[in-house]
C-alpha cells in the first residue's frame, strides 16, 4: 500500500512539473512573439516615418520637378554650406583626394587656411559620400537624393530609438508606438528636418536617441549579462559617433553626466555600472579629440571636467558641494578666454554689453526665450499635461527611494509589481533628471525644445502604459475596494488606447492634408542672384554677404566668401561683423577698408536686412551695429539712431560720390544688389 502511495505521488510530481515546464515553454513562446511583433512595429514606424518626411519634403519644395540649382536653394538657414563639401567630395578625383583639400582648404574662407572637417564637423559628408562612391550608387540615384535619404534615414532611426526606448521602460510595445504619435504629431517641435536638411543636429540626435535607449537598458537591475553587454557596446559606439559629428555634442554630455552624477551621489546604481560609464564617456572623447585633429575644445570641455569630479568624489569621498563647486570653478576657468561666457552672463541678466557678437547670438531665434504657443501646441495635442501628472509621480516616488537610501533603509532588491515603487528603477529615476534639466535649459532656450520635446513624448508615452506608475498611485491612495494589480494592468491598456484613438481623430486628417497639399515654394530674386554669379562673376570672386546668404553663394558657384554660417566660432563671427557694417551708418571710406582688408570683390546687399521691420526692433542688424558702433541716441525713452554718416545701404544705391569711387554696381533685382569692390579707386565729384 505504501509503493503504491509513493508511485501515485511520484506520479502527480511529475505531471506537475510538466504542467510547469509546459507553462514556462508557452510563457517564453508567448515573450518571444511580443518581442518579434513589438520589434517588427518598431521598424515599421521608422519606416513609414521615413517615407511620410521624403513625400512632406518633395511637396513642400516641389523638389523632384526643381532644377538642380532651385534644389539646392532649398536648404534653407546657411545649412547648403554642408552639402556643398558633400558635392565637393563627390566631384574629386578619389576619396582621399577630396578629403585632403577639405582638412586643407584655402578655396572657402577668404584669405585663411581651414581644416573643414574640423572647423564644419563635416563627417557625416565624409561618410556619406564613400559611401555613395563604393556602392556605386551613382550609376542610379543622384547625389542629393543619396544625401537627402542618407538623413532622413536616420530620422527613422531617431523616432524607432525613441519607440525601444518607452517600450523598455513600460514593458509594452503600445508605449512605443504613443510615443511616436505624439513624436510626429508634435513634429515642429522636434526636429528641423523640415527645412534644413544638412543641419548637424539632424545627424547626431538620431546617435544620441540610441544612446539613451543603451543606457536605459544598461542602467536596469533586472537585465541578464548578455544584454548588458549590448547595451554597453551599443553605448559605446554611439557616444563616439554622436561627439564626431556635432560640435556642440559635449555639452549634452555634460548633462546627461550631470543626472548620472545625482544618480550616483544617492547610490542608486551599483559602483560598476557607474566605472564603466565613465570609460565609456572617456574612451569616446579620447577617440573623439583623435579624429578631430586634436581638438582642444574637448579637453576643455564640461563633460570631462566632470568625469574627473566623479572620479575624485569616488575614491576620496569628498563631500557634494565640494565637487559641485570643483565643476564650476573648472567650468568657469575653461571659458575665462571664450566668448561664450560673455554671452552667458548677458543672458542670464548678469551684465549688459555693446558688443554685436553676444547681442548678435541673444536674437537668434534659437537662442531666445520660447513663446507661449510652444506650450500651447504641446497642450492642444495633449502630451504635457500628460506629462506633468507623469513626472510627478516619478519624482515624488523617486524623492521616496532617495530618503529611504539616505536614512540607511535598503531598497527593494527583487522588483515587482506588487511593491509599487517606480521611483525605485534607476533608468526611471535618471529620465527623471534628464527631462527635468532638458525642460529648465528650454524655458530658456528656444532651441533646447528639440532636444526636450522628444524625450518629453518617449518620457510621457511610457508613464501612461506602465502598470507600474499605476500601481504607485494605488499604493499612495491605498486602494482596497479593488484589487489594485488588476486595476493597474487595466488601466496601463485602456488609458493609451483611449489617448492613441483621440490623437488619431483629431490629427490624421492633418497629417493627410499636409501630404496631399502642394506648397508653393519659389525664390526667384534668390534663383536669379545664383545664376549670375555662376555665368558672369569670376571664378576666383570672393563675395560678402549674410552668413545665411553666403552659405548658399558657396553651395551654388563655390566661391570664395568672406564668412560661414558658424556661430560657434568667434573668428568668423568677428569677420561677418565687419560685413555686416554695410548695414551701419558708416563711410564708404570704412566699409571698403573693412571689405578690402577681407580681399573682397563682390558685396551683396540684401532689401530685407537694409529695410528690416519688426516688432523687436532691438535685434534688428542695423539696431544691433548702432548700439555697438556707438551710434545710439537716447531721449526719454526712445531710441534713436545718430551719426554723421547716412546708413550705407541706403546711400550707396544713390550712386554718387564718394561710393561710386569705391563700388561699381553690376546686378541688382528686387531682393538684392551686387557692388563690385573697385581695386582702383577713381575718384569722381
Amino acid at each position: 500500500q505504501q509503493k503504491d502511495e509513493g508511485e501515485v505521488k511520484g506520479g502527480q510530481h511529475e505531471q506537475e512539473e510538466s504542467s510547469r515546464a509546459q507553462s514556462c515553454v508557452k510563457a517564453k513562446g508567448l515573450s518571444a512573439f511580443r518581442v518579434f511583433f513589438g520589434c517588427l512595429a518598431s521598424v515599421a514606424c521608422g519606416m513609414l516615418y521615413a517615407v511620410y518626411l521624403s513625400t512632406y519634403h518633395d511637396r513642400k519644395f516641389w523638389f523632384s520637378t526643381r532644377q538642380e540649382l532651385e534644389r539646392e536653394i532649398t536648404f534653407q538657414g546657411g545649412s547648403g554650406v554642408y552639402y556643398y563639401y558633400y558635392k565637393r567630395l563627390i566631384a574629386a578625383p578619389s576619396f582621399e583626394r577630396g578629403f585632403y583639400e577639405l582638412v586643407v582648404d584655402n578655396r572657402t574662407v577668404s584669405g585663411q587656411t581651414i581644416n573643414a572637417v574640423e572647423r564644419l564637423s563635416l563627417y557625416p559628408e565624409l561618410i556619406t559620400s564613400f559611401i555613395y562612391r563604393v556602392t556605386g550608387s551613382q550609376d542610379f540615384v543622384e547625389p542629393i537624393y543619396f544625401y537627402i535619404g542618407a538623413v532622413l534615414g536616420l530620422q527613422a532611426v531617431y523616432v524607432t530609438a525613441l519607440f525601444v526606448c518607452s517600450w523598455v521602460m513600460s514593458g509594452t510595445w503600445v508605449a512605443g508606438m504613443l510615443a511616436v504619435a505624439w513624436y510626429v504629431i508634435n513634429r515642429a517641435d522636434t526636429t528641423k528636418v523640415d527645412h534644413a536638411i544638412p543641419l548637424r543636429d539632424n545627424w547626431a540626435l538620431p546617435y544620441f536617441s540610441w544612446q539613451v535607449t543603451a543606457l536605459t537598458g544598461f542602467l536596469r537591475n533586472k537585465i541578464g549579462s548578455s544584454a548588458e553587454m549590448f547595451c554597453y557596446l551599443t553605448m559605446s559606439a554611439t557616444t563616439f559617433t554622436f561627439l564626431l559629428v556635432w560640435e556642440h555634442s559635449h555639452y549634452v554630455l555634460f548633462i546627461q553626466g550631470f543626472c548620472l552624477f545625482l544618480l550616483d551621489s544617492f547610490d542608486l546604481v551599483p559602483p560598476r555600472k557607474m566605472a564603466d560609464i565613465h570609460k565609456v564617456y572617456l574612451s569616446s572623447l579620447f577617440l573623439a579629440y583623435m579624429f578631430q585633429f586634436q581638438n582642444t575644445a574637448l579637453l576643455s570641455s564640461p563633460l570631462l571636467s566632470l568625469l574627473i569630479g566623479s572620479v575624485l568624489a569616488r575614491y576620496f569621498q569628498v563631500e557634494l558641494c565640494f565637487v559641485l563647486f570643483f565643476y564650476l570653478q573648472k567650468l568657469i576657468a575653461a571659458n575665462e578666454s571664450d566668448f561664450i561666457l560673455k554671452f552667458l552672463e548677458v543672458k542670464f541678466g548678469l551684465n549688459t554689453t555693446t558688443d554685436f557678437v553676444p547681442n548678435f547670438l541673444l536674437c537668434q531665434e534659437s537662442f531666445q526665450t520660447p513663446g507661449q504657443d510652444l506650450f500651447l501646441r504641446l497642450t492642444q495635442a495633449s502630451v504635457l499635461p500628460f506629462y506633468f501628472l507623469v513626472l510627478a509621480v516619478c519624482l515624488l516616488s523617486a524623492l521616496q527611494a532617495i530618503y529611504r537610501r539616505l536614512s540607511g533603509q535598503p531598497l527593494c532588491k527583487t522588483y515587482s509589481l506588487e511593491n509599487g515603487g517606480i521611483g525605485e528603477q534607476p533608468e526611471v529615476v535618471y529620465h527623471v533628471f534628464h527631462t527635468m534639466l532638458f525642460g529648465g535649459l528650454a524655458l530658456l532656450f528656444d532651441g533646447m525644445k528639440y532636444l526636450w520635446t522628444p524625450y518629453v513624448c518617449m518620457f510621457t508615452a511610457f508613464g501612461v502604459c506602465s502598470p507600474d506608475l499605476w500601481m504607485t498611485v494605488f499604493k499612495w491612495l491605498k486602494l482596497k475596494s479593488i484589487h489594485p494589480v488588476v486595476l493597474s494592468l487595466i488601466l496601463s491598456t485602456a488609458v493609451p488606447t483611449i489617448i492613441c484613438f483621440s490623437l488619431w481623430r483629431e490629427f490624421s486628417p492633418r497629417v493627410i492634408a499636409e501630404l496631399s497639399e502642394l506648397q508653393e515654394f519659389y525664390d526667384g530674386d534668390t534663383v536669379e542672384l545664383m545664376s549670375w554669379i555662376k555665368s558672369q562673376a569670376p571664378v576666383a570672386a570672393v563675395f560678402a554677404g549674410s552668413p545665411q546668404l553666403l552659405g548658399a553663394v558657396k553651395l551654388c558657384s563655390g566661391s570664395a566668401v568672406t564668412s560661414l554660417p558658424l556661430y560657434s566660432d568667434i573668428n568668423l563671427l568677428k569677420r561677418t561683423e565687419d560685413t555686416y557694417q554695410v548695414y551701419a551708418m558708416r563711410s564708404a571710406e570704412d566699409i571698403y577698408k573693412l571689405l578690402t582688408a577681407q580681399k573682397t570683390n563682390y558685396v551683396i546687399i540684401e532689401e530685407s536686412i537694409c529695410n528690416e521691420l519688426t516688432l523687436n526692433k532691438g535685434c534688428r542688424i542695423k539696431d544691433l551695429l548702432d548700439i555697438s558702433n556707438g551710434h545710439i541716441v537716447y531721449d526719454k525713452g526712445e531710441i534713436y539712431s545718430f551719426s554723421k554718416y547716412g546708413r550705407f545701404c541706403h546711400e550707396i544705391k544713390m550712386n554718387y560720390s564718394p561710393y561710386t569711387n569705391y563700388f561699381t554696381r553690376v546686378f541688382w533685382n528686387r531682393s538684392y544688389h551686387v557692388y563690385k569692390v573697385n581695386s582702383v579707386i577713381s575718384f569722381q565729384y
